[in-house]
Parts: C-alpha cells; sequence; structure tokens
C-alpha cells in the first residue's frame, strides 16, 4: 500500500476537485437510497389507504418527483466531474512519469526495454484510475450515507440498526480488505503479462523486417500467444476474486434485511413504527448495499494498481546518475572543448566497473576547429562523444570548455554549448517547420531557411507545395534518407551550441550522399567546432585532423604516436 502514497501529492493538488466528485456522488447515494425508500413508503402507504386506511399521497408523491430529479443531475455531475477529476490525476501521473524518466541519463534509461517505459506511461499510470472512481469514492459514500441511515434506524430499532452497521462494516471495510490480499498475486500478474505484450508489440513492428527475413514469424507468434493467455489467466483470476466479493456482499446484505424483518416486525407490534415507514427503511437498507457493489469490483482491481503503483514509483523515485553541483560555474560562449587524461569504463554487471574503454586520453579542439574521430566499432568513440555531451562522467581525468570543467557547471548550460547529431537522429511526427523548431524554439522563418540552405536542403523544400509546413511523416517517412540527415543537420545548426557534435552522421546514406553531405559540412557549421566520429571515408577538406582510437588510446594519424596533454 506504501506505494499508493505517490497519488497523495496529486490528490491534494486536485482536492477541490476531488471533493466536488465526493459530494456529487454522495448526493447521487442519498437521492438513490431516499428514493427507494420513499418509494416504498408510499407505496405501501398507498395499497393500505385502499385497503380503508387514511394515508396522505401529496408529501411521498412530491418526494418522489424531487429525489427523482435530484438523482438524475447528481448522477450526471457525478460522472461528469468524477471522471473529469481522474483524468486530471492521471494526466498529472503521467507528466510526473515522463518528467522523472526525462532527467535520467541514457545509461539508466537502458536498463528498460522501450515496450516496458511505454507500458508505464500507459497501461501502469490508467490501472491507477481504480483507486478514486471505484474504491475511495464508493468508500467514502457508502460510509457516509451508511451511517446517515444507521442513524435514522436507530431512532425506531436500535438493535436493527446495529446490525446494519456491522453488515456494512463488513462489506465496504473487512471484506475489501480480505480482497486486496487475494488480488495481489493476478493484479501483479495481468500488469507485467499487459506490459509484456505492449513490449512484444513494439519489438515486433521494429524488428518486423528482420523476424521477415530471418523466418522468425512462427517463433513471434507464439511468444505473443503465451503472453496472451498468460494475460487471460490473470483476468480470469481477478474475476473470480471480483465473484467472490460480489457473494459476500449479497450474505451481507441479506442478513441486514433478515435483521430488519426480525425487529422491525417486533417493532410494528408494539406500534412505535408504521407499516410504510418500515417498509421504507426496508428498502432503504436494500439500496445502501447497492453502493458497496463497485468497492468490490475495485478491490479485486487493487491488485493492479499496486503492481502499477510499485513499477511507476521504481521510476519516479530513481536518482538521476548525475547531478548539478550546489553552486554551478558560468560556461563562456565558445572556447576550447578538450580531455584532460580522460579513463572510462562502463560499470560492471556484478559490481565495480569493468575493462577501460577510454584510457588516458587527451585530445584539444580549438574554436571552429574540425576533428574526426576513427576506430572500429567498438574502439570507444560513441563513448567519447558521451563524454564530450556530459551524458557520462570519466573516471579520472577532465572533460572542459573554455577550461570550465564540466562537472562544475549547470548540465542545461553544457548542452547549450554542446548539440549532437546522432546516426540515428528521429525525424518526429509533425511538419518540416515543427522539426526544425526543436532546435530554436524562437527562431523566425529567416532563420529557418537559413539552416535549411545551410544544409543543402533548402531548394528542396522551397519547391515542394506547403514548404516549412510539409508534413514529414511518421520517422520521416516522406523523406529520403539523406534528406532526413540534412533536415536533423539544420536542426543542430539552430542551436546556438558552438560545438557539433557528429556521430556517424552518413549511417544508411549511397556513397553519393554520404560524399555530398561531407563535402558541405565546412560550410554548415560556419565556423563552429565539430567532432566527427565515423567509419566513413572521408574527402579532402572535410576535417582539418583526424584521430583514431586503438586499444583505449587516441592517436594522431599523421604522426601514430598517442596524444598526451
Amino acid at each position: 500500500m506504501k506505494n499508493l502514497l505517490l497519488l497523495l501529492p496529486l490528490y491534494a493538488r486536485r482536492k477541490s476537485g476531488l471533493l466536488l466528485a465526493l459530494f456529487c456522488a454522495l448526493a447521487t447515494v442519498a437521492a438513490g437510497v431516499g428514493l427507494l425508500g420513499v418509494s416504498g413508503w408510499f407505496l405501501t402507504g398507498a395499497a393500505l389507504a385502499g385497503a380503508g386506511g387514511a394515508f396522505n399521497l401529496f408529501a411521498p408523491s412530491a418526494l418522489v418527483r424531487g429525489l427523482s430529479f435530484l438523482r438524475i443531475v447528481s448522477r450526471y455531475a457525478d460522472r461528469v466531474v468524477g471522471h473529469a477529476a481522474t483524468l486530471r490525476l492521471l494526466a498529472d501521473l503521467r507528466a510526473a512519469v515522463f518528467a522523472a524518466l526525462i532527467r535520467l541519463t541514457p545509461r539508466q534509461l537502458a536498463r528498460y526495454r522501450d515496450g516496458d517505459l511505454v507500458a508505464r506511461m500507459t497501461g501502469d499510470v490508467d490501472a491507477l484510475d481504480t483507486v478514486f472512481l471505484f474504491v475511495l469514492a464508493p468508500l467514502a459514500t457508502a460510509l457516509l450515507a451508511g451511517t446517515l441511515l444507521t442513524a435514522v434506524l436507530g431512532y425506531w430499532m436500535p438493535a436493527a440498526a446495529l446490525a446494519v452497521a456491522l453488515a456494512l462494516l463488513a462489506a465496504c471495510v473487512a471484506v475489501p480488505l480480505w480482497l486486496l490480499r487475494a488480488a495481489r498475486r493476478p493484479g501483479a500478474a495481468a500488469q507485467e503479462s499487459a506490459a509484456g505484450l505492449r513490449a512484444a508489440t513494439l519489438d515486433a513492428v521494429d524488428g518486423h523486417a528482420d523476424m521477415v527475413a530471418l523466418h522468425a514469424q512462427a517463433q513471434t507468434a507464439e511468444h505473443f500467444e503465451r503472453l496472451c493467455e498468460a494475460s487471460a489467466g490473470a483476468r480470469r483470476s481477478q474475476a473470480r476474486v471480483a465473484a467472490r466479493g460480489q457473494f459476500f456482499l449479497q450474505v451481507a446484505a441479506g442478513a441486514s434485511v433478515l435483521a430488519m424483518l426480525w425487529f422491525g416486525l417486533e417493532t410494528l407490534e408494539s406500534g412505535r413504527i408504521s407499516g410504510p415507514a418500515l417498509v421504507g427503511l426496508l428498502l432503504a437498507v436494500i439500496g445502501i448495499f447497492e453502493v458497496a457493489g463497485p468497492i468490490m469490483r475495485g478491490a479485486s482491481r487493487m491488485g493492479s494498481a499496486m503492481s502499477a503503483a510499485a513499477r511507476i514509483r521504481e521510476v519516479t523515485q530513481c536518482e538521476p546518475d548525475m547531478r548539478d553541483p550546489d553552486t554551478p560555474q558560468a560556461l563562456p560562449e565558445s572556447g576550447v572543448l578538450e580531455l584532460d587524461r580522460v579513463r572510462f569504463a562502463y560499470p560492471a554487471r556484478t559490481q565495480g566497473i569493468g575493462p577501460l574503454v577510454l584510457d588516458d586520453v587527451s585530445l584539444r579542439m580549438a574554436p571552429g576547429e574540425r576533428v574526426a574521430i576513427l576506430g572500429p566499432s567498438g574502439a570507444g568513440k560513441s563513448t567519447l562523444l558521451h563524454l564530450l555531451l556530459r551524458l557520462e562522467d570519466p573516471q579520472s581525468g577532465q572533460v572542459r570548455f573554455g577550461g570550465c570543467d564540466a562537472r562544475a557547471c549547470a548540465q542545461s548550460d553544457w548542452h547549450r554549448r554542446i548539440a549532437l547529431l546522432s546516426q540515428d537522429a528521429p525525424v518526429f511526427l509533425g511538419t518540416l517547420r515543427t522539426n526544425l523548431l526543436i532546435g530554436d524554439p524562437e527562431a523566425d522563418d529567416a532563420a529557418l531557411w537559413r539552416a535549411l540552405d545551410a544544409a543543402r536542403l533548402g531548394d528542396f523544400v522551397r519547391g515542394l507545395p506547403d514548404g516549412l509546413d510539409t508534413w514529414a511523416g511518421e520517422t520521416g517517412s516522406w523523406l529520403s534518407a539523406g534528406q532526413a540527415r540534412r533536415l536533423c543537420l539544420a536542426r543542430a545548426l539552430l542551436s546556438p551550441a558552438a560545438v557539433i557534435v557528429l556521430d556517424e552522421p552518413t549511417a544508411g546514406l549511397d556513397t553519393a550522399a554520404e560524399t555530398a553531405f561531407f563535402q558541405d559540412l565546412a560550410s554548415a557549421v560556419r565556423g563552429r567546432t565539430v567532432v566527427l566520429a565515423t567509419h566513413a571515408v572521408l574527402p579532402p577538406g572535410a576535417v582539418d585532423r583526424c584521430c583514431e582510437l586503438r586499444a583505449g588510446r587516441l592517436h594522431e594519424l599523421s604522426s601514430g604516436m598517442a596524444i598526451l596533454a
């Protein structure tokens, strides 16, 4: 249950809407129970009046009309206000989960599968709507309305009131607590299987071409079918838990009716209550137990809610690996970018750190200089770029810009000075304009066109019917691979960064597009510092100098000697 405490700050933020929803729910229950009771009183009184008794028909008929109208209005308001409050809570929770994810480092996010993160943002958050709609609100209204009804019963039949109160406590508190324990395991299984299904679906979509090429469709379908069977089994277990709750609810309601008849007939014989009033109270007692029905359904789903809350809490309470200093230093607008005797190794799977990826690496890049980092796959080129971008921190040595250590300044300032164009830089779903504005949200059209012209994409965009407002398609599907890469380059150029880091920027391009990209690089970056990691053959003039990573050390290709500080 402690995992559900993460909802308390969100509830506090939305307390006015939740209290209004609770008031509407209470008004609905009170009107429904009152309508049932008054109807019983009215019909019984009218029947006795027809048999020769005297009964005032005007008061109960007016109450029936008034309570009917009140129930219609309050029920509608309950649905609108309650669901609106819940949707706002879920929106707040999604924003909180996304904010927690976005502050983590790429290495921390790499621990999760893409589908698992999607499941936490969608299915796990959605599972928590159970808490208010099907547990807290019905429980509060049942207890409040039950207290009021018990007080009314106590005026005429104290013993019956005590029996009804005990049955209500059993139905609204004791049985749901028991169901809560019984629902934990199937609820956790339901959430895990749902997350597995989402992950399997995303994996199948992303890797569909590979699966077809390797004839792995049958194995993938079998795996998905096993996940479906596990999900169905968990849902059946939840349904059995809910059915047991409904059984005990009917037992509690039946016991209350028997207690009402036992003590009510005795009270009727003594003349302390009239027949119509007894029938009205009896029907009101039956009506109050209808409120406990959603509690039973909600309790059976609380296992899923608790499992979802645990999965969300794991993400939201995860602290980022890197933090800003208490008093960050200010970074200059431009300066020398350098690595000074840097050593780095990734954490081992068990304890400690693994083998060194970078060993005593030093490199100095003057403003406006273009440097290529070469080396075979696995040599550590991407790791070196991650250190420059401060996605990782070295175990020893320093990464400096303008003489300031990366760990001594704010990460946001560092990332404003250094921009990245990676081999898998995404083209987001939207227009060319919205993709470009990610680099600089304040850029005007003139700045967008300058960036496109610098990336040699301006003439192509001008020839499009909608120009900057042309739809880019899913992952840039309406663009060629070269055009998509140049669009991402233009986006990086729009940023105010003094350093552009390129990680295999021509991966996936044909030879002609690759050569054209590198030939245009010098004019595109307009004097900014460029750090380029690539396997490609560079045309003359693309960079000022080349270095190669071998066995964790950086070597100048011209001298073959390790570059030292």
